[in-house]
C-alpha cells in the first residue's frame, strides 16, 4: 500500500463536469482508496453545490479546490496525466495504458525517491467530450484503460476508481522515478515559460499576432517535452525575458 503522504502527493483534477451523480461517484472513490485532494476545474455550477450536499465523502467534497483553468489547477505539480478513451482524436502525447502507467505514477509518489514538492496530477475530462486539446497541451503523456472497441468510453466516476485501484494495486511494483524526473520544473513554472517563448515568437515574426489556439498548443506540449529541471527553469525565465524586452524595446524588432 502507498503510505499517507505519498497518497497525499496525488491531484485528481475533474475538468468541466457537469453531472452531479458523477462528480459524487469520482469523490467517494477517491475517499474508499485514500486519495482526499480533489480540484475541479469549471464544474457546472449546480452540479457542484449538489455534489457537495446530496453525495458521501462530504468532507472531501467540501475541501475540493476549484479552478478557471487546467493551467491554474496543475499548476504546482511536476507530472500531468490525462486520461484519453483516444476514440479516432489523433493524439499527440505518448500513451499508456494504465498498468504501465500507473507503475509510472506509483514512482514518483514513492516517499524513498520523491522530492516533498513532487505532486502529480491526474485528469478526467467532461462526460461529454472528455479532455480537450487545449487541456492535454498541459499534460506530459496520456494514460487509457484498456476497454473493448465495441463500447470503450467509461463514466467518470469508474475511471477515477479503476485508476485509483490500479495505483494502490500493487504499490510495490512501481518503478523508482529517476533523480532527474524528480526534480523537474512544475507545470506554472512551465506554463510561464511557455507564455514567454509565446510573446517571442510573436514578437520575432515566428507566430502571427492572432496566432491560432492550435499553434499555441503544439509549443506548450514542446516546452513540455523538454523535461526542464527546477534549476533551469529561472534561466530560462530570465533569458526569454531579456529576449522578449529586446525584440520590444528600443532598437528591437516592431
Amino acid at each position: 500500500m502507498l503510505l499517507p503522504d505519498e497518497l497525499d502527493r496525488l491531484r485528481v483534477v475533474l475538468v468541466a463536469t457537469r453531472n452531479p451523480l458523477n462528480l459524487g461517484a469520482a469523490a467517494r472513490a477517491m475517499s474508499n482508496f485514500g486519495f482526499l485532494r480533489l480540484r475541479v476545474v469549471n464544474p457546472y455550477e449546480v452540479a457542484f453545490r449538489e455534489a457537495r450536499s446530496a453525495v458521501g465523502a462530504p468532507e472531501l467534497l467540501a475541501s475540493a479546490e476549484e479552478h478557471k483553468s487546467v493551467a491554474e489547477a496543475v499548476a504546482d505539480c511536476t507530472l500531468v496525466v490525462g486520461t484519453t478513451a483516444v476514440r479516432h482524436r489523433e493524439l499527440q502525447h505518448q500513451l499508456r495504458l494504465l498498468e504501465e502507467g500507473a507503475g509510472i505514477i506509483r514512482g514518483h509518489l514513492d516517499s524513498a525517491s520523491a522530492n516533498q514538492n513532487s505532486r502529480v496530477a491526474l485528469l478526467f475530462g467532461s462526460e461529454k467530450r472528455g479532455l480537450s486539446n487545449h487541456d492535454l497541451s498541459h499534460c506530459h503523456w496520456l494514460l487509457r484503460i484498456p476497454t473493448r472497441e465495441q463500447h470503450i468510453s467509461m463514466n467518470i466516476g469508474q475511471a477515477v476508481a479503476v485508476c485509483l485501484y490500479e495505483l494502490i494495486r500493487d504499490a510495490q511494483t512501481g518503478e523508482p522515478a529517476q533523480p532527474d524526473e524528480l526534480n523537474l520544473a512544475n507545470a506554472g513554472e512551465l506554463e510561464r515559460i511557455t507564455v514567454l517563448l509565446l510573446d517571442a515568437l510573436r514578437a520575432s515574426g515566428y507566430l502571427g499576432p492572432r496566432s491560432t489556439a492550435v499553434s499555441e498548443d503544439k509549443v506548450r506540449r514542446l516546452v513540455r517535452r523538454l523535461n526542464l529541471p527546477a534549476a533551469d527553469a529561472e534561466i530560462w525565465l530570465g533569458m526569454l525575458r531579456q529576449i522578449v524586452w529586446k525584440l520590444r524595446g528600443p532598437g528591437g524588432a516592431p
